[in-house]
């Protein structure tokens, strides 16, 4: 029988990335999508063409409402949410005195609540099998400073925490809670930054190279497939050296 995982923000990015890698690995697939439908249908189309079921569900991951909604809906159609990807998230990069009421909440409404949301939902359906995984996309930036990412960095650092305090909480009911913390990652987050900015940031990175998404799916397949089965808690950083 086939599993079944629900990656959040899935329709570009790193989060399509992972879509498409647990589809290889025979995952049957629900992609969410909060504005952009045309980019998560064409992202479902490539999940398709690995033989495995899917359908994209639109749900804004910060409202509550919205994510029940969603978990009902994927599990009317697929029976049960086996692993969970919490991927959707902002950064609205800015420095502390020119920072505003409005994306600070946004940052913590989708960062935060909306890892919450989503982790509760699946928790609920994950204990009635006694086994489930949750993984949450946390950020190189929850362990080390970058200029102007205080906010994102702070909610980051709540990911990593929250990681560590559900895994114990989930542990007695079979479910693993891991994070996978990446640093710079050539998506079309990245293309919007300056190309002089670009050249600083690898300076930064021992590595000399920013990650392919495809490197950050496949540490996130490691911990949906079950080859990490003892592993809960964690947060593992692929950074090429950055935190170093």
């Amino acid at each position: 029988m086939s599993k079944t995982a629900l990656i959040t923000g899935s329709s570009r990015g790193i989060g399509k990335a992972c879509a498409l890698k647990l589809a290889q690995r025979g995952f049957d697939i629900i992609i969410n999508y909060n504005t952009n439908k045309e980019a998560a249908d064409k992202t479902a189309d490539e999940v398709s063409s690995a033989g495995v079921k899917v359908m994209s569900v639109q749900a804004d991951t910060s409202d509550a409402n919205q994510v029940r909604d969603m978990f009902r809906t994927a599990a009317k159609e697929f029976g049960s949410i086996d692993v969970l990807v919490n991927n959707a998230g902002v950064v609205n990069d800015s420095y502390l005195l020119m920072l505003n009421t409005e994306d600070l909440k946004r940052s913590l409404d989708i960062n935060i609540s909306g890892y919450f949301n989503c982790a509760q939902q699946a928790a609920l359906k994950m204990m009635k099998n006694r086994s489930g995984k949750i993984i949450n996309i946390s950020s190189v930036s929850s362990v080390h400073a970058l200029l102007g990412q205080s906010v994102y960095s702070a909610t980051k650092g709540a990911v990593n925490s929250m990681t560590a305090n559900l895994a114990k909480e989930l542990a007695p009911y079979g479910i693993q809670v891991n994070a996978v913390a990446p640093g710079f990652v050539e998506t079309e987050m990245i293309n919007s930054v300056p190309e002089e900015k670009l050249k600083e940031y690898l300076e930064l990175i021992p590595m000399k190279r920013f990650a392919a998404a495809e490197e950050v799916a496949e540490a996130v397949s490691l911990l949906a497939d079950g080859t990490l089965s003892y592993m809960t808690g964690q947060v593992l950083i692929l950074d090429g050296g950055l935190s170093l």
